[in-house]
């Protein structure tokens, strides 16, 4: 009688060896001088940079959500690997943290080296965007739990700040000017609400704006942090836009934020779905971020260096509302 093996069970781990084989130059091209050489196991190695006086790590973990289902009916994936990233290291950012290493999981029914290879690619170029390591990760093949063909992936992301540089919210003054950071999209957030009201033919209508990747904010913000004092940030995932402004002034209970939709151009993907589903404008706010990927609270006499700086750096930005005293936490005036 024949032995079973591991593969013939559903796993093959020289495949994704030989993969990660072949990536390893790619992945080592975003390594700085803080990762040290690894002793052949599976924990990775990393010191601090140099010069901090009193360093406060920053982490963060998430995923990409139902994303991943739009790209797989589209069979596009390209830009998953920068989504994971960016949904990370934007969080990261809101402190003021500048990103060191990132993680990966990715989890399948079977391996497909191929979008092994897209995945991790886009990946590398999220890391490159950011200026931050990949320095490891899993890739679990689990046949019975997975379905061939699908897949999840989670990032993994820590960071540091000099704690005398932490942005967490503590500063936050009645009269400070909200200003809103052009999205690239849609975003990671949102999608299952999008395969809802979008069929097959919408989304590929919608195909190029659906799968745009996530905006990372983080070298535009470091950039901007270095110039300009920022009372607050907020990165606007998990949640749409009304959803996150109230964490501007979440240390601050007797503050509100107040903003104005008309400030700045809604991009035409987000009325294409309000229309298909009969979407009320309150559920449009509560769950896409309305163009508006984060948002940063300043000082008045800030708002118009602030702003100029932002586009010099690639970046459109609006003010898009301001910091009041009041019981509620947010409002806006449609």
């Amino acid at each position: 009688m024949t032995a079973t093996t591991y593969r013939q069970a559903g796993v093959d781990i020289e495949a994704a060896d030989r993969t990660l084989a072949r990536l390893a130059p790619l992945i080592r091209s975003t390594h700085g001088p803080e990762v040290l050489p690894d002793r052949g196991q599976f924990a990775s190695l990393v010191r601090l940079p140099s010069g901090l006086r009193d360093p406060v790590l920053v982490s963060s973990t998430d995923g990409v959500g139902t994303k991943l289902k739009v790209a797989e009916l589209l069979g596009d994936h390209a830009g998953i690997g920068i989504d994971l990233v960016a949904m990370n290291v934007n969080d990261l950012v809101v402190y003021g943290a500048r990103p060191l290493f990132f993680l990966d999981y990715l989890a399948v029914g079977k391996l497909n080296p191929r979008r092994m290879r897209e995945l991790i690619a886009g990946i590398v170029k999220g890391c490159q965007q950011s200026g931050c390591a990949l320095v490891g990760g899993e890739t679990a093949e689990m046949p019975g739990v997975y379905r061939n063909g699908d897949y999840d992936v989670a990032g993994f992301c820590v960071g540091v700040v000099e704690r005398r540089k932490l942005i967490d919210g503590s500063a936050v003054r009645a009269g400070d000017i909200v200003i809103g950071l052009a999205s690239s999209g849609i975003h990671a957030n949102g999608f299952s609400l999008v395969r809802k009201v979008f069929g097959l033919s919408e989304l590929k209508r919608w195909r190029r704006e659906l799968l745009t990747p996530t905006r990372i904010y983080v070298k535009p913000v470091l950039a901007l942090l270095k110039r300009i004092p920022v009372t607050a940030i907020a990165h606007v995932t998990g949640g749409g836009l009304a959803r996150r402004l109230p964490s501007l002034v979440a240390k601050r209970p007797e503050l509100r934020v107040t903003w104005q939709p008309g400030r700045w151009t809604v991009p035409p993907l987000f009325g294409a779905i309000q229309r298909a589903g009969r979407i009320s404008t309150d559920e449009m706010f509560r769950t896409f971020n309305m163009g508006v990927g984060m948002a940063l609270s300043c000082r008045p006499r800030a708002s118009t260096s602030v702003l100029a700086t932002l586009r010099r750096l690639g970046v459109a930005a609006w003010p898009v509302g301001t910091i009041e005293r009041n019981k509620q936490q947010v409002t806006s005036d449609k």
